[in-house]
C-alpha cells in the first residue's frame, strides 16, 4: 500500500474555516495529514475536529494582516494553503500584497509546498477591484514562493454552498424572479474536486510554481441555472431576463444597502462570467475529472420540493 505524501506533515490552512476549507480539511484529514486551522474565527470550524483522530487537528486565530500572527501560525508547516479571499474591506491587504506577505511568512517558515487560491477571471487590468488585486495577489504570491502552485476555481457549488442552495430558497418561495446577467457563462465546479485538486498539487512535485484553471465538465447560463434548480425541485418558475441596462441600475442605486441583491461590482464579475480561459492546465492537469452539477441538483434540492423527500417531482409547485 502506497502511503500518501502528505501523511503525517503539517498542513496550515490560512482562512479554513470557510466553505472551502471545510471540505478542503475533510480530504486532508483522510491522508493522513495534520492539520492547523487558521482563521480569524477558527470557533466556525470545530465541527471539523470529530473528523480527525486524536491530535490531528489544531486550531488558530490569525489576522493575515498582522505579520507576526502569520509567522506564528505558520511555524513549522510542512505545506501550506492560502484559502483568504474577500469582496470587500482592504482587498490589497486580504488578497493583493498581503497574498505576498503570506507566502513570503511560508517561506521563511520552511514551508516545502504553498498552495495559493486564487480565481478565475483574475485580471490585473480589471476595474473590478476584486478580479484585479486577485491577479496582483498571484504576482506577489510567486515573486515571494516562486515554487507556489497557483489555482483558480471557477464558481464552486456543493451541498453546503451559498450559491446553488441561495438560488434553491429564492425558487422554492416566489413564483417568479428577476434573473441579472441571464446569459452570463458559468463553469461551476464541485468543490469536493476542488478539495482532490489542492491536496494532489500539495503533494506533487510537478505541480510547482505553474498555475492552473479549476472548472466543472460543462457551462451553464445564468437562466439555465435557475431553470436547472427550478426543475430539480418539481417547481414550474417564471423567470425575468432583466437587460443590462436594467441590472446596472438597480445595482447601482441598491447595491450599497445591507441586503442588497446585488452590488456594481458583482453584476460586472456576473457580467465577465466565470469560464476557463485555456490559457492555463485544467484540473485534470491535477489528475481530477470534474463531476457535474448535475449529478447532485436532484438530490440537493429534495429539501426545497413541495412536501420535502415526500413530494413528488411533478413540476406543477
Amino acid at each position: 500500500m502506497t502511503t500518501d505524501p502528505l501523511s503525517g506533515k503539517i498542513v496550515t490552512i490560512l482562512g479554513g474555516s470557510g466553505f472551502v476549507g471545510r471540505h478542503l480539511a475533510q480530504e486532508l484529514l483522510a491522508r493522513g495529514a495534520r492539520l492547523r486551522i487558521a482563521s480569524r474565527h477558527p470557533k466556525k470550524a470545530f465541527a471539523i475536529k470529530p473528523l480527525g483522530n486524536l491530535g490531528q487537528v489544531q486550531f488558530a486565530g490569525v489576522d493575515v494582516t498582522k505579520a507576526d500572527t502569520v509567522a506564528t501560525v505558520l511555524a513549522g508547516s510542512d505545506a501550506v494553503v492560502n484559502l483568504v479571499g474577500a469582496f470587500a474591506g482592504n482587498l490589497d491587504a486580504l488578497q493583493g500584497k498581503g497574498a505576498g506577505d503570506i507566502a513570503a511568512a511560508a517561506k521563511a517558515a520552511g514551508a516545502a509546498a504553498f498552495v495559493h487560491v486564487s480565481a478565475i477571471g483574475a485580471d490585473a487590468g480589471s476595474e473590478v477591484a476584486y478580479a484585479r488585486t486577485k491577479a496582483e495577489g498571484e504576482a506577489a504570491v510567486l515573486a515571494a514562493f516562486p515554487t507556489a502552485t497557483i489555482v483558480r476555481p471557477s464558481l464552486m457549488f456543493g451541498p453546503d454552498d451559498n450559491f446553488v442552495n441561495m438560488f434553491g430558497e429564492l425558487i422554492s418561495r416566489l413564483p417568479a424572479l428577476p434573473v441579472f446577467a441571464p446569459e452570463a457563462k458559468l463553469q461551476p465546479v464541485f468543490v469536493d474536486d476542488v478539495a482532490v485538486a489542492i491536496a494532489n498539487a500539495l503533494g506533487r512535485a510537478d505541480a510547482q510554481g505553474k498555475t492552473f484553471e479549476l472548472a466543472g465538465p460543462e457551462v451553464v447560463t445564468m437562466l439555465e441555472l435557475n431553470e436547472r434548480i427550478a426543475k430539480a425541485q418539481g417547481r414550474s418558475r417564471g423567470f425575468a431576463q432583466l437587460p443590462d441596462a436594467v441590472s446596472g441600475l438597480i445595482a447601482a442605486a441598491t447595491g450599497w444597502l445591507p441586503g442588497a441583491p446585488i452590488t456594481t461590482d458583482q453584476f460586472k464579475l456576473l457580467q465577465a462570467g466565470s469560464v476557463a480561459s485555456g490559457s492555463a492546465p485544467g484540473i485534470g492537469g491535477l489528475g481530477v475529472t470534474p463531476r457535474p452539477l448535475g449529478l447532485f441538483l436532484d438530490r440537493w434540492m429534495v429539501r426545497f420540493r413541495k412536501h420535502g423527500r415526500f413530494g413528488a417531482k411533478t413540476a406543477n409547485a
